[in-house]
């Protein structure tokens, strides 16, 4: 198409769509679901999970240390219970989130037995949608495996509860796979690697088997699989109000099949805006680190900080991402279970001095933000600002970073999925007023 005639009827478009802002203030109108103060709109009810990162106390907001609650249980209670275990953790997580109660031994048993068990791909999907037509992006080709798999689904429409668990647990599953193997596909295709296609294990868990179809020698240290699985549990779940989930919300509220409305899901995690912040984080910090000569100076990294927030280093965005969260403001629970962790790892790998630099970051960068922004807005390191490194510490490359994501964050949009069908009873249907002035038809030959 003619780039000429694009870019004018762009301009077209353009002028005829912009609003200005004032009149959002005047309609009362919540820009992006949010209240004034940053809030999201309350769209409805749920038991699954809650965010929380203020309190209200008299009338007036105040920050308080974050947490995030599974069906009621404090996740950072979760992860200590499970790592004083010894245990891996997301499959049990994923049964909180589906079921709602902690399982008992018996029951952490038989959900596993039936959900590992559907981790391969059904036979001739690798070749056909995978290899054959690769894609540069891992999620555009998970997107299109999974609306792949409604067409060999027997009952791919029925929204009856245990179809649906059905398909979920199937998802949940089948997530680990077709990641792994897009990635290869792509690496191999696009960067000229080695193909490799490694069949998941039964006797393997969910982190253990995607270092195993992920790697090309198949092998991972119980560390390496313990902090992916960590990174899983964290991911799982993160309230409805999120973009991926109110759109799995949203999708589910017109009766949908689950594999469209897991798409759409997986379609709005893409968006930069929602599930790249990690990615985003590793970019900034490889610039810190070529700009900033002596990392444990403290005066030369708050300089360099401070150049970023006004727009004059880096990407000229004025963003220090992975600082700052909508909801939490002390403290983002994921990131602090995630950050100690990540020590262990660290030091294993032989990169403590680069997780230092990490921390200093997210130490003075608060005050920073304050003093540039002439503002008292509390913020602090949010999950996304370690998940790349610990990411990057275990060789992924990231363009599956927001994969994983999409991996873990597969039993939350269950869940999601699930509470609509009980609760939600209406189409989803929010409204947007028009602003147009009326206009008379005028016949072309007088345009």
């Amino acid at each position: 198409m003619d780039q000429d005639y694009l870019n004018k009827v762009s301009d077209r478009i353009i002028e005829n769509c912009e609003i200005a802002r004032e009149a959002y203030a005047r309609f009362d109108v919540k820009r992006g679901l949010r209240n004034a103060d940053g809030s999201g709109v309350i769209a409805g009810l749920s038991r699954i999970s809650s965010v929380q990162g203020t309190e209200n106390v008299d009338g007036i907001i105040r920050p308080i240390e974050g947490k995030l609650i599974y069906r009621g249980i404090d996740v950072q209670d979760f992860v200590e219970g499970v790592q004083k275990d010894g245990r891996h953790g997301y499959a049990e997580t994923a049964y909180l989130i589906l079921l709602g109660a902690l399982p008992k031994k018996r029951e952490l048993k038989e959900f596993q037995a039936n959900l590992y068990p559907q981790m391969p791909l059904p036979q001739g999907m690798l070749e056909s949608h995978i290899l054959q037509f690769t894609s540069a992006n891992v999620m555009n080709q998970l997107q299109r495996v999974i609306l792949a798999l409604y067409s060999v689904d027997p009952n791919p429409e029925d929204i009856s509860i245990p179809n649906v668990v059905r398909q979920c647990m199937g998802l949940i599953a089948k997530f680990p796979t077709i990641i792994a193997y897009s990635y290869c596909a792509l690496a191999h295709k696009h960067f000229g690697e080695p193909l490799f296609i490694r069949p998941p294990r039964t006797d393997l868990d969910i982190a253990e088997n995607f270092l195993h179809m992920l790697r090309p020698d198949g092998r991972y240290t119980a560390l390496e699989a313990e902090l992916l699985d960590l990174a899983l549990v964290l991911h799982a779940e993160h309230g409805g109000g999120n973009n991926s989930s109110f759109t799995m919300n949203v999708v589910t509220s017109s009766h949908s099949d689950t594999y469209s409305a897991m798409a759409a899901a997986v379609g709005a995690l893409k968006g930069p805006l929602h599930g790249a912040a990690n990615a985003n984080v590793m970019d900034m910090m490889a610039n810190i680190k070529s700009n900033v000569k002596d990392w444990k100076d403290e005066d030369e990294l708050s300089a360099y900080i401070e150049k970023i927030l006004c727009k004059k280093a880096h990407n000229r965005s004025g963003l220090v991402y992975g600082i700052g969260h909508a909801v939490y403001t002390k403290s983002d629970p994921r990131a602090v279970v995630l950050k100690q962790k990540a020590k262990e790892l660290a030091k294993a790998k032989g990169r403590q001095d680069e997780l230092k630099l990490y921390e200093t970051v997210a130490r003075v960068t608060p005050a920073i933000f304050q003093k540039v922004k002439n503002s008292d807005k509390v913020v602090s390191a949010n999950v996304d600002f370690y998940s790349g490194f610990v990411y990057d510490m275990l060789g992924f490359p990231q363009e599956i970073y927001t994969p994983i994501f999409a991996m873990a964050r597969t039993a939350g949009w269950s869940a999601h999925r699930i509470d609509e069908l009980i609760n939600g009873g209406r189409l989803i249907r929010p409204a947007y007023k028009s602003i147009a002035k009326a206009r008379k038809y005028i016949p072309i030959n007088k345009r």
